[in-house]
């Protein structure tokens, strides 16, 4: 097979330079006849496939090998020799290059074997003579060609390139595009007028990504070719986040069982775009077996080596190839080429034999010397047309490969052209050197007729530039190659990949772009989590979390909304949190402002009964000073609860806590005050013993001095630490809470606490005072606003540190309007009912508690 038959030829290869002790250099193997040949003054080789494959043989190493026989006869190798034939005589009737220099070839027919192909690579460079001199002479010489163009495939060039390399031979492929022939250390020799897989596997990898199919599956030669243009496609897949749900090689000889197996791997795959890396010859073979099993639901993606083939075209008679997609070569045009091709004669050729099976393939005759009469279904004359003729040979679809090796020849012709030194002649005594001849094809620069410019890189490698080509069914049953973009990898990578406006026809001749993933394409407001052990592609799609969001589709990570935004419904969007605080507008704001409205009210109303009474007894009883200043200290509570509703302010923060606790102690000590004074007054042994020392100048003092201190404290707290308006995030999720953040939790509670040490005094004072005459029952009712008193702001402490957000505002103004309503109604509703419901009840004897007689 192929492998051992590269290995058995690397062994003689090795034996026969290392035999030094024979007498002559003797070739180990047969001579070998090019299939076209033309004397000249300098000699170029020439390596095609005019034969696509070989006829299997078991050696048993017993006898010597029989030469390769050759069978499939392939019309492309054909088109490269003509387009080297083309190009030589070109130059050998230009009158500019290469004046009085004629070029003579050698052609040799490598049938698709890499073993034929290093062969007759070696028989180019050492000639054909059995015996190349005697021992005495040296048995190095110059190479008989100076230069070799092809061969077609990827991996003989890798194995002539291998062999030539350390002559400086130079060889100049038209068609092997594997990155690994870049390599200048290994293959030093080898150019090449077609660009290097490197950039055409990014390219498809980037074209797959295009249109959006992320899962794909892919198909390659089991060669040079195929297994380096796919890694370098599976490299760059993976970069652009695409998987291969498969990836399997076959090569055209392998077994049917083994072609098989692809099939039914594509068969249960669920990747619906096939990438396939091959060569012509390799997809002829997988068209023919994919035909039988009518597999058209697949959408393929081509590399240059079939997309443009019109025989495969031609084959494809179940369309499953229709609306493929892939690469090829910029169209070309070379005038005169079609009609130099169309003019070839079988018996016009240098080769009859090779022109005759040829010539018999193109008109499906036969010459009567080639077979029996008995066989002859259409005798070929040798003078038929071409011109008429449709088939693969006078398909000119290849036009870009033929310009390839055109340029291939020319670009040898102006290296000898500038080494001869050739003006209007050339210096024919000037010695060809291989490597004097390789410097100068590296650096070769140079226009062709049509004005497209030819150079080389450092690696050998001509500009990757490609078209993006569809295959388009026609009416008639006819492909059409389609040109719908263009890839420049000399430009920036963002402008690399260009598809024009043109519509597009997909497999199945659909208009609508085929779906290849895995899994769908996670919408926004969700994230992908890989699905585990498989490939990066298969993926869930999983919700934001509350207050994440993403708003890309296929989003790796959901992203945390800030403290002041909440996700939206749909998880895509950050929205602003609603603000949250206790307002005017709501029903709970409204009720507490009723409340405190309706408190002052009521509390200005019995200010305006007692002084419409100021005169009466019971108004006058307990110091009507102390009882005025209450019910304007009670007002002021009542007024206070306002600053706790609506939004929150630097102003309103410190406002409402001091004028909270200020007015409270205020209130709190003119009740102190109330209740010392009737403690005072009915404890006396002697009139006015007690009223001296408390009487309204004390009472003043009192109330002024329990007030200074609260202001004091709030002073303190305001300066050190004030109370501010702030964001709170953590109590609801979706929304901010405005609130008065303390500022000082000390200073708050020492206003508190010291509002409470005057309530705890004053109800211990009242209590004292219980059993004063039932007629004068303001001590008792101050007792019991006392008790309503502490008992609202006991309570208040465990309800508003549990209350989240406005509800703990309520709670205070609740504490603050509960407090003052118990005050108003304890100690001034009584004596309003009996000042307006019981005038008879006020007098100062019924004040002081004396009865009058029956």
């Amino acid at each position: 097979n192929e492998p051992e038959g590269w290995a058995i030829l690397q062994v003689l290869l090795v034996v026969s330079f290392s035999q030094a002790d024979e007498q002559v250099c003797r070739q180990m193997g047969g001579p070998e006849n090019p299939q076209l040949s033309q004397d000249g003054t300098i000699i170029l080789g020439g390596i095609f496939s005019f034969h696509s494959s070989w006829k299997d043989r078991m050696d048993t190493y017993l006898h010597k090998p029989l030469p390769l026989q050759c069978t499939s006869l392939s019309f492309r190798g054909f088109q490269f020799a003509q387009a080297m034939l083309f190009a030589i005589e070109e130059i050998n009737n230009s009158t500019d290059l290469l004046p009085g220099v004629s070029l003579g070839y050698k052609i040799y027919d490598a049938c698709g074997s890499m073993a034929r192909s290093v062969k007759v690579a070696l028989t180019l460079t050492n000639g054909n003579e059995i015996v190349a001199g005697q021992s005495e002479r040296p048995c190095t010489r110059p190479s008989q060609v100076q230069a070799i163009i092809g061969e077609t495939s990827s991996s003989p060039c890798m194995a002539i390139a291998t062999v030539l390399g350390p002559f400086y031979i130079s060889m100049i492929s038209h068609f092997a595009t594997c990155a690994c022939l870049s390599d200048k250390t290994k293959y030093p020799s080898f150019l090449r007028t077609i660009p290097s897989d490197y950039y055409q596997s990014r390219a498809l990898a980037h074209l797959v990504k295009y249109f959006g199919w992320t899962w794909v599956g892919a198909i390659r030669n089991n060669d040079d070719y195929g297994n380096n243009g796919m890694a370098t496609f599976t490299e760059t897949a993976q970069q652009l986040g695409i998987c291969l749900e498969y990836s399997v090689s076959f090569f055209r000889t392998d077994p049917s069982d083994k072609i098989q197996e692809i099939i039914d791997i594509v068969k249960t795959s669920t990747s619906k775009v096939i990438v396939a890396f091959m060569s012509h010859m390799d997809m002829d073979v997988l068209m023919y077996v994919l035909s039988q099993h009518n597999l058209t639901e697949y959408q393929w993606v081509g590399s240059e080596g079939w997309i443009v083939d019109s025989q495969i075209a031609a084959m494809d008679i179940h369309h499953i190839l229709d609306g493929a997609i892939g690469l090829s070569i910029p169209k070309a045009h070379i005038s005169g080429l079609r009609e130099f091709m169309l003019d070839v004669k079988p018996l016009n050729s240098s080769n009859n034999g090779l022109f005759t099976e040829f010539w018999e393939a193109l008109f499906n005759c036969k010459f009567r010397q080639s077979a029996s009469s008995a066989n002859i279904q259409r005798e070929c004359t040798g003078d038929e047309d071409l011109t008429g003729v449709q088939n693969s040979y006078t398909d000119m679809s290849l036009m870009p490969i033929f310009n390839n090796v055109y340029k291939g020849v020319y670009t040898v012709a102006h290296a000898l052209h500038n080494i001869l030194k050739c003006n209007k002649t050339c210096n024919k005594a000037v010695p060809l050197d291989p490597f004097t001849i390789l410097q100068h094809i590296k650096n070769i620069y140079f226009k062709t007729k049509e004005g497209e410019e030819v150079y080389f890189d450092e690696n050998g490698d001509p500009a990757a530039k490609y078209e993006i080509i569809n295959w388009q069914p026609r009416e008639n049953g006819v492909v059409e190659f389609v040109t719908v973009g263009l890839y420049d990898a000399s430009l920036a990578p963002e402008k690399q990949l260009h598809l024009q406006n043109k519509s597009l026809i997909w497999a199945r001749n659909s208009k609508l772009v085929p779906v290849s993933v895995c899994s769908e394409k996670c919408p926004p407001g969700t994230r992908k989590v890989l699905q585990k052990g498989r490939p990066v592609c298969c993926y869930d799609c999983i919700r934001c979390a509350e207050g994440e969001i993403s708003n890309i589709t296929d989003s790796v990570t959901c992203v945390r909304c800030l403290p002041e935004y909440w996700s939206n419904e749909r998880r895509d969007a950050c929205i602003k949190k609603e603000a949250v605080y206790l307002s005017y507008e709501e029903i709970m704001g409204a009720l507490l402002t009723a409340a405190s409205v309706f408190g002052t009210g009521t509390t200005a109303g019995v200010a305006l009964i007692f002084f419409k009474h100021r005169k009466t007894p019971i108004v006058r009883a307990n110091n009507s000073e102390l009882s005025f200043l209450l019910l304007f200290s009670l007002i002021l509570c009542f007024l206070c609860s306002l600053t706790f509703i609506g939004q929150p302010s630097e102003w309103s923060c410190m406002l409402r806590h001091v004028a909270f606790g200020i007015t409270f102690v205020l209130c709190i000590s003119c009740v102190l005050g109330k209740t010392i004074l009737v403690l005072m007054a009915f404890r006396a042994t002697r009139p006015d013993s007690n009223m001296k020392l408390f009487g309204h100048t004390q009472q003043r003092l009192c109330v002024l001095g329990f007030t200074l201190i609260q202001v004091v404290i709030c002073i303190i707290w305001l300066t050190s630490s004030p109370p501010f308006p702030f964001k709170n995030f953590k109590e609801l999720k979706d929304k901010i809470i405005l609130e008065c953040a303390l500022g000082s939790a000390v200073g708050y509670w020492a206003v508190l606490g010291y509002i409470g040490i005057l309530a705890i005094l004053c109800f211990i004072f009242a209590f004292l005072a219980r059993k004063l005459p039932d007629n004068f029952n303001e001590a008792k009712f101050i007792t019991f606003s006392m008790l309503i008193f502490c008992a609202v702001w006991i309570t208040f402490i465990p309800a508003y540190v549990s209350s989240p957000g406005k509800f703990s505002v309520a709670v205070e103004i609740f504490a603050i309007l509960a407090s003052s309503f118990g005050l108003l109604i304890c100690i001034f509703i009584p004596k309003c009912y009996i000042i307006l419901l019981k005038p008879e009840k006020n007098t100062k004897k019924n004040m002081m508690g004396k009865k009058a007689p029956h």
